[in-house]
């Protein structure tokens, strides 16, 4: 194997070539730590555990050479979003309140990933506290999208899926509040999931929306998420988990499907009229995917869900409120961010907040306390709960209809970087943010690039991320499937079956961040055609 050009491979073609001992994982370990160095302008990463990484490659190839049976992803590199805790690894949620956080435990999902032999690069860059949809509004400056290095990756989990896509890690693990796996994926050419809520512990989540907040994954293809997540959810990860039985390594194997009708038997509700609040480009891209899986034997069913209308302020309503309540904790005294100056324990409070907090952060508190307070509570945050209590019951009625839902991921392609919220460090952001536009951006615009993502949250639903095609610019477009519960296995089969059928997960951004811009216009050309035909194989 060729370590230079690693990136080509999945996680588990990669998993598959320790295994072999085509190489090992110190090797492959130091080459993505090259790589990293050589991709450092994504901005994709806070922090950087290379000797940590060493160690950790060398310990899991011991075992390895010993004979111990691990994960099929053990020695392969991996990064996790900047809001999970780590043990000894700063953990910072992206903000200057936890700048220096330490944390003394591993999250439950970081047991798991230390058992079943993975290897930490970093901890990866995010809108802080993971409020945000661009990877903009983080205090150590906005993350960059490979494909594009003027563009957002989205957000808030950008680092990961720019770590992933640029080929400075091979797997990833984020968190999906709103869509914060799946729509980065969609600009970053990856594959995400959102398991159903509850399905991990969010023990060491640092959290924003707790009714919401869901660990996911990402990788190259829809198998190397599944093999991620099957890794971190293995067994009961301790407090407050719900666990499914159904391991997702069980559906690896999709070679028993048809070859002549691989999606028969299948149904897949299409919500066309929904698809109207995404640009022409996306619309055009899922409506061919639909076309695609009814040529190859599946069963599309019209859907008609009004009640989704009202996700994005339900979702926003509901979410600013918990967060107004999460984040009442860092106040200064216990852990985080203290003011210097403070002239009283009064002082201490307001200062350290104002200054720990950037300006999207600050916005959602006051949302939330707005709505949670006497005079609006019902006006607006007991509206929004029966809201959602209206979405979760129209998904129940669809799945009675249809086994999952297609719809965009995103609704539109990877947007300008608009240098808005720009970096409140300024010694490491202002480098990062002097390329894209610095138009300012409603935040209201912002919020409503989680169109087609908050519903799976309100209703705690799974739902995976694919790619399905690129712009006429050569920019990612991604698709949706949504399930009910815990179908998990179902939704990761379909993709896998997808993509068995397209080739559009296996295109790569350029290697170079020098040369890569909206791309040459020969990988343009070949992008926008390959979107146009279906990319079959």
């Amino acid at each position: 194997m060729n370590t230079l050009q690693f990136e080509q491979y999945t996680a588990l073609e990669l998993g598959r070539l320790i295994q072999s001992r085509q190489v090992s994982s110190p090797e492959l370990t130091r080459a993505f730590l090259q790589r990293m160095k050589e991709g450092a302008s994504f901005h994709a990463y806070i922090t950087e555990t290379a000797e940590f990484a060493l160690q950790q490659a060398e310990a899991v190839q011991t075992r390895l050479d010993a004979g111990e049976v691990l994960s099929p992803l053990a020695g392969v590199p991996a990064a996790v979003k900047d809001n999970i805790c780590t043990k000894g690894i700063r953990t910072t949620a992206g903000s200057k309140m936890l700048e220096s956080f330490v944390p003394p435990y591993d999250a439950a999902v970081m047991e798991r990933f230390a058992a079943a032999g993975s290897v930490l690069l970093g901890k990866t860059n995010l809108d802080e506290f993971a409020m945000g949809s661009t990877s903009e509004t983080s205090y150590f400056g906005p993350v960059r999208n490979p494909w594009d290095g003027t563009r957002s990756p989205g957000g808030s989990s950008g680092g990961s899926a720019a770590a992933v896509s640029g080929g400075l890690a091979a797997w990833a693990l984020g968190s999906d509040t709103g869509g914060s796996v799946r729509q980065p994926c969609s600009f970053c050419n990856l594959s995400g999931i959102k398991p159903t809520y509850g399905s991990l512990s969010r023990y060491g989540l640092i959290a924003y929306a707790s009714s919401f907040d869901q660990i996911g994954t990402m990788g190259r293809d829809i198998l190397d998420a599944a093999a991620a997540l099957d890794l971190i959810s293995e067994k009961p990860l301790g407090l407050a988990s719900v666990y499914a039985s159904d391991s997702l390594g069980n559906i690896a194997d999709v070679s028993a499907a048809s070859a002549s009708a691989p999606f028969a038997g299948l149904r897949i509700g299409l919500p066309e009229d929904w698809l109207q609040g995404a640009d022409s480009e996306v619309k055009d891209a899922v409506l061919a995917a639909a076309k695609t899986m009814e040529a190859a034997g599946a069963a599309i069913v019209p859907l008609h869900l009004p009640e989704l209308d009202a996700a994005v302020p339900a979702y926003y309503v509901i979410a600013c409120a918990e967060a107004s309540s999460n984040l009442a904790r860092y106040d200064g005294v216990r852990y985080g961010h203290r003011a210097a100056d403070a002239k009283d324990l009064q002082d201490v409070f307001v200062t350290s907040r104002t200054e720990g907090f950037g300006p999207e952060v600050k916005r959602r508190i006051l949302l939330g306390s707005f709505v949670l307070s006497a005079g609006h509570y019902d006006a607006y945050y007991k509206k929004a709960l029966e809201a959602r209590c209206r979405i979760a019951a129209a998904f129940d009625r669809a799945f009675s209809a249809c086994d999952c839902i297609l719809a965009p991921a995103a609704p539109t392609v990877a947007p300008q970087l608009t240098g808005t919220f720009g970096s409140q460090n300024t010694s490491a952001g202002n480098a990062a943010s002097r390329s894209g536009s610095a138009s300012p951006q409603d935040p209201l615009a912002l919020y409503k690039a989680d169109l087609y993502t908050v519903p799976a949250n309100l209703a705690g639903i799974p739902a995976v991320s694919v790619p399905c095609g690129f712009s006429a610019e050569g920019l990612p477009i991604g698709l949706q499937l949504m399930g009910k519960a815990w179908s998990e296995p179902l939704l990761v089969r379909t993709a896998a079956l997808w993509q068995q059928l397209t080739d559009y997960h296996k295109q790569r951004p350029l290697r170079d961040p020098a040369q890569r811009g909206h791309g040459t216009n020969a990988e343009v050309s070949e992008r926008t055609s390959a979107a146009k035909g279906g990319a079959a194989k």
